[in-house]
């Protein structure tokens, strides 16, 4: 079989099987694949050596990515078209120990819509998102870690201003994850002088009305974030944190003053994706069931309101006064009422 076939077919079955990435990762004797099938790592299959690194070309190849080059890190990207659905798929690879390089490919569907409804556990959530929407100005940060969802529900969330609320949103975004026809999205360039800070000076000047910023990793980016908010726009952003007042003592650390952030932060969304319980297979469901639509949903640790006034007072050094629905006490009613097993509990709050 070519390996132009092996590469097709391996695609095919990630795409079917809802995979959010696939690794092709060198070991001493062969090459390991493995898929990200709802957050958990399952082993596909090891393929021979030379097997391995033939594919990892020809996906180099595909991607635009130099394949004489195998001492350092590469990026790049291409596009699939599966059964009518344009997919992207992003490519990274990286130098190993072994003297092999390492690629994993992010699987990222082009033309699902993401409907604000259908995204949380509870259907509390959605009222909450679109309220904080309907101001003209001030800033929402999204947190939680790699993989949590959060460019979802920030692109439901552009989508619903666009499409809803008929405003005019544009995205600066490293790199553009999801194609969207209602957005105008912009991608940092560094080689071609589009940075956060000349991206967001140019954008000002394009009479937006939402900026998505997709994420503040240093201090320059804060302070982006915060100026454009302090214009009159309402800017959506992320951010790695634990929890949602984690944010603000993120902010703090980038030098951002606590009167900006008093001032234009409207709310923080701290989320997570959580395994369901499967209403055919129960606690014992395979990875690999296919019978049911969603086998994770979001749970979101919403703070706002006095909530967000009582931590914006915290961190001054004062008491905590208010308290809001944690991300444990979300994931244990979710529990309680049935829809989520008892190890999700274990995941993602024992562990932290």
């Amino acid at each position: 079989m070519s390996i132009e076939k092996i590469a097709d077919l391996l695609l095919k079955q990630a795409i079917q099987l809802t995979a959010t990435d696939i690794h092709i990762t060198p070991r001493k004797h062969n090459y390991h694949i493995q898929f990200r099938l709802h957050g958990l790592l399952t082993t596909i299959q090891s393929i021979p050596f030379q097997a391995g690194e033939r594919l990892i070309s020809h996906l180099k190849f595909m991607s635009s990515i130099d394949i004489s080059e195998k001492r350092k890190p590469q990026s790049g990207s291409f596009e699939l078209n599966l059964n009518n659905q344009l997919i992207a798929l992003r490519i990274s690879t990286l130098p190993t120990t072994l003297a092999k390089e390492s690629l994993v490919i992010r699987i990222l569907p082009q033309d699902h819509s993401f409907i604000l409804e259908k995204m949380s556990l509870f259907p509390s959530t959605s009222p909450i998102l679109k309220s904080f929407m309907l101001h003209a100005h001030g800033m929402l940060i999204f947190t939680g870690p790699t993989g949590s969802g959060k460019s979802t529900t920030m692109y439901a969330v552009a989508e619903h201003c666009a499409g809803t609320l008929n405003r005019r949103v544009v995205t600066l975004e490293d790199p553009v994850e999801k194609q969207s026809d209602m957005l105008l999205q912009v991608q940092l360039n560094d080689k071609a002088g589009i940075t956060y800070s000349t991206g967001l000076k140019a954008i000002l000047r394009h009479d937006p009305d939402v900026i998505i910023i997709g994420e503040i990793r240093d201090a320059e980016t804060a302070h982006i974030a915060i100026r454009a908010a302090l214009t009159g726009h309402l800017v959506l952003t992320s951010l790695h944190t634990r929890d949602a007042k984690g944010a603000i003592y993120r902010l703090l650390e980038f030098g951002v003053k606590l009167q900006d952030i008093e001032q234009t932060l409207i709310g923080i969304m701290a989320q997570r994706l959580i395994a369901l319980l499967c209403p055919l297979c129960g606690e014992s469901c395979s990875k690999f069931c296919t019978r049911r639509v969603a086998k994770r949903t979001g749970v979101y640790e919403i703070l706002y309101g006095q909530a967000l006034v009582g931590a914006l007072e915290e961190s001054k050094g004062g008491k905590e006064v208010y308290h809001y629905p944690l991300i444990k006490d979300l994931i244990r009613k979710g529990i309680a009422l049935g829809y989520v097993p008892v190890e999700e509990y274990k995941h993602w709050v024992l562990e932290e």
